[in-house]
């Protein structure tokens, strides 16, 4: 089993090596198809048939056979045929390509072989030949013909140019080489001046196709060679003639011909043709042609006997016709103004060159004189020019001038130009339109008077002031009512056109309009400038965009702006403002703004503009700083009353005496200033601050006791006694204030007199820091110390000033000798003569 199922495979491959060896399948198998080439889209039918006892290997074992057109499987039917041949059929209903490859398969034992294939071919018949056409060279008699072949019938397909005689059979005159459609008879097969028969003839494998036959003499078809120009002169005579002399080429010696002339001068748009030229060689004269210019000629010919093709054109001829003088009147225009205090009138005269039927030649120089020209005598010449305009001063109240054109052969008659008032009526209406990118039609409605001719100006519209001399045309019939406008017409650029009525004694006002041959976007748009803002207003305002950028009528501009929330507005401006207010903005807020030139033909943006708007308006801002200034100037007003103003000083900072800078600390007794100071704790335990030690004077004359002794007799009686200073200490219900006054005593001598009183504060002053303790002193000065206000420390308070009766001696009684040890505070002060102090009475 294992030797069986091993040698398997190589007995299938041996089978298939004696089916592909050479000769070994020769007459097993078998392709048949219906038709090699067939119509395209029509069916094809085929069979495959093997014999099987031709098929080494086949004879045993079932065969099958399938189908491949190209490498797409086809389904046939199978069946045994006769002689033990299996055959196996195949229909195609709709064969639909040009050209494949149908193959017969045989499958055996599970291994397919290629064992046959009919290769097949689908079109078209061929298409009929068509505009046929032959020539004849008379150079070497060859008949040429050449015609169209038509559809392509995707078969191979064969082209032969058959011709015949009167008397002969059909021959093939010639076949096209390389896909060609032209092919040339030659000489041996032709007969000339014979009618034969020509025609094409088309064949594939699906049949023959013959085109129209055409029947000509190969004379008759025969191109000749150009002919020659010879000369060509002015006739004296006929000054607007030419004659020209020919001569036919050798080939064509022996024919009548039909030959024609054409000629052109380089401004002409097309040739001028002259026919009916008749002869074999000779001269032709022709008229009408302009004087003093260049023409170019050149001549063809053909056999006169038939209508046949013509030869080519000979080499041109150059030649230029004499001149004479211009002719005819020129078209001028004119303005003119008075200059200056001399009494001149300034002219700028413009012409039209002459046309050239009228030039006669090329004009060399224009003159214009201010008088006609008369027998002998020239008239001053005020411009000789080669220009088409002339500026030149005049007498005031000249009111003609003569202009006129010259050349090599004299000059041309003057034109008279009447200088007329502007004052006659205007055109009704005025209206210009596009006619082309380089043209426009300028259309008006006539006035009610009669016009003799139309005068029209058009300048370009420049932000360069220019003026084209050029640019205006005289219209010569009155009847017109519309003109075509090129010259220095350029598109997307504007034009002020200006149309004068020319009457017979004066010339109109003049009308105007402004038109474009064609318009597009903007150049570009204007560029925005911030001309102010506010805190909801902002105005804008930008330059015009120059005229030559508009590129057509500025229907309008728009503003955008937008905020950082991207809310969009806008707003449409006339075109005839620069300058725009946005109102209702949000303050303190940025915004983004741009504008958008339109025209009918389109719109350009500018660049973008960004801005702030304020906080505040200049108005609040102005009411602010007023208000400042004010609250500022009232300020410094309360500051200078408070510095000027005693009073007013007085109940807000009163004054207070200091006994500190009073002379009395510096009469300090030297054995007193190195005894300590004993202040009794009556309040608290720290020692008191005395601040204030006042002494009135003794009566005049009188000298204290000395410090620490009895007065004597004598001084007793002399002096009076020495007020004895007393003390008292404020409870404490007081707030922080010890108060001591002294009375007027009775001295010894029994007169009374005013004495010092002293007041001392023993505390500090509403939470006045405390200060080290100090010595005062009784001053012997004769000057009051109290009565003069001085400056003081806060803390103090001057009872004087307050107008307060001394404490301690109520009514008119004697002060208690007890009083001083009231006050405490005045224990320390020794006061020198107080042995004095006694009878005291009050104020």
């Amino acid at each position: 089993m294992a030797r069986r199922g091993a040698g398997t495979p190589f007995l299938l491959q041996l089978s298939l090596l004696l089916l592909l060896r050479p000769g070994g399948t020769l007459g097993c198998a078998s392709v048949a198809v219906g038709s090699p080439v067939v119509p395209l889209g029509s069916a094809v039918t085929a069979s495959c048939t093997i014999q099987s006892e031709l098929c080494h290997g086949l004879e045993q074992g079932k065969v099958r056979i399938t189908w491949m057109l190209d490498n797409e499987p086809v389904a046939g039917s199978q069946h045994q045929g006769p002689g033990g041949t299996e055959v196996s059929n195949l229909t195609l209903p709709q064969f639909n390509r040009t050209q494949a490859k149908l193959w017969c398969w045989v499958e055996w034992n599970g291994t397919k072989q290629r064992i046959g294939v009919a290769e097949i071919r689908a079109g078209y018949p061929p298409a009929k030949p068509f505009n046929l056409s032959c020539i004849l060279d008379l150079s070497d008699y060859g008949l040429t013909c050449q015609w169209e072949q038509g559809a392509d019938s995707h078969l191979p397909t064969s082209v032969a140019l058959k011709c015949a005689g009167s008397r002969a059979q059909a021959v093939t005159g010639c076949t096209p080489q390389g896909g060609r459609s032209r092919c040339t008879v030659p000489r041996r097969l032709l007969q000339l001046y014979r009618q034969m028969e020509i025609w094409v003839s088309a064949t594939n494998a699906l049949g023959t196709t013959e085109s129209e036959h055409l029947c000509i003499d190969p004379m008759d078809v025969a191109k000749l060679d150009p002919p020659a120009l010879q000369s060509i002169q002015s006739i004296p005579f006929q000054t607007d003639c030419v004659a020209l002399a020919w001569e036919v080429a050798r080939s064509n010696a022996h024919m009548e011909l039909q030959c024609e002339l054409r000629y052109r001068a380089p401004e002409d748009p097309a040739w001028a043709l002259v026919t009916g030229i008749v002869g074999q060689a000779g001269n032709v004269q022709h008229c009408g042609f302009l004087f003093g210019t260049q023409y170019r000629f050149q001549m063809r010919c053909r056999r006169s006997s038939a209508q046949g093709y013509w030869s080519e054109w000979s080499l041109g001829r150059n030649y230029t016709t004499h001149e004479k003088a211009p002719t005819g009147k020129l078209d001028a225009w004119w303005s003119a103004r008075l200059a200056g205090a001399g009494g001149r009138l300034e002219v700028q005269l413009r012409w039209k060159a002459p046309r050239r039927r009228e030039a006669n030649g090329r004009v060399l120089g224009y003159c214009v004189t201010l008088s006609p020209r008369k027998r002998g005598r020239d008239p001053p010449t005020v411009c000789n020019t080669t220009h088409t305009q002339c500026n030149f001063s005049a007498p005031v109240g000249t009111r003609r001038v003569y202009l006129s054109a010259y050349n090599a052969a004299g000059e041309s008659a003057p034109t008279e130009v009447i200088l007329l008032e502007r004052k006659g009526q205007p055109l009704a209406g005025l209206r210009a339109v596009p006619g082309g990118e380089r043209s426009l039609w300028v259309r008006w409605e006539a006035p009610p008077a009669p016009v003799a001719a139309y005068v029209l100006e058009w300048q370009r519209v420049s932000s360069e002031p220019s003026r084209c001399s050029a640019c205006w045309q005289m219209e010569r019939d009155g009847a017109t009512t519309a003109v075509l406008i090129r010259d220095g017409i350029e598109p997307f650029q504007r034009y002020n056109i200006s149309v004068y009525p020319l009457y017979k004694d004066a010339i109109g006002v003049p009308v105007h309009t402004a038109a474009y041959s064609k318009q597009k976007a903007p150049s570009y748009a204007p560029k925005l400038h911030l001309k102010s803002i506010s805190k909801s207003d902002a105005e804008l305002c930008w330059d015009p965009v120059p005229a030559e950028m508009q590129n057509g009528f500025i229907t309008s501009y728009t503003i955008f702006w937008a905020n950082s929330t991207a809310e969009v507005s806008s707003a449409t401006v006339n075109p005839s403002l620069s300058s725009f207010v946005i109102r209702k903005l949000k303050p303190s807020t940025l915004y983004k703004v741009h504008i958008m030139a339109s025209t009918a033909a389109g719109s350009t943006n500018g660049t973008s503009l960004t801005l702030v708007t304020m906080v505040l308006d200049d108005i609040e801002i102005q009411f602010l700083f007023l208000t400042l200034g004010l609250i500022f100037v009232l300020l410094i007003l309360l500051l200078i009353c408070f510095q000027k103003n005693g009073r007013v000083k007085q109940q807000f900072w009163p004054s207070v005496p200091d006994p500190a800078n009073s002379s009395l600390g510096k009469w300090v007794p030297a054995e007193l200033q190195q005894e300590p100071l004993q202040l009794p704790g009556v309040r608290e335990p720290g020692l008191a601050t005395i601040s204030t030690v006042a002494v009135l004077e003794r009566a005049a004359g009188k000298q204290p006791s000395a410090w620490g002794k009895e007065p004597s007799a004598e001084t007793a009686g002399t002096f009076p006694a020495v007020p004895q200073p007393y003390v008292r200490q404020e409870g404490p219900g007081t707030p922080g204030r010890g108060r001591a006054a002294a009375e007027p005593c009775q001295g010894l001598g029994g007169s009374g007199e005013t004495v010092q009183y002293a007041q001392v504060v023993g505390d500090g002053y509403k939470g006045q820091q405390h200060a080290p303790p100090r010595l005062y002193l009784r001053s012997n000065s004769t000057q009051p110390l109290l009565l003069d206000p001085s400056p003081s420390p806060k803390p103090y308070e001057n009872l004087w000033f307050h107008g307060a009766a001394p404490l301690g001696c109520p009514g008119d009684g004697g002060c208690s000798e007890e009083l001083p040890a009231t006050f405490p505070l005045l224990q320390g002060l020794r006061i020198g003569g107080a042995e004095e102090l006694h009878d005291c009475r009050a104020f």
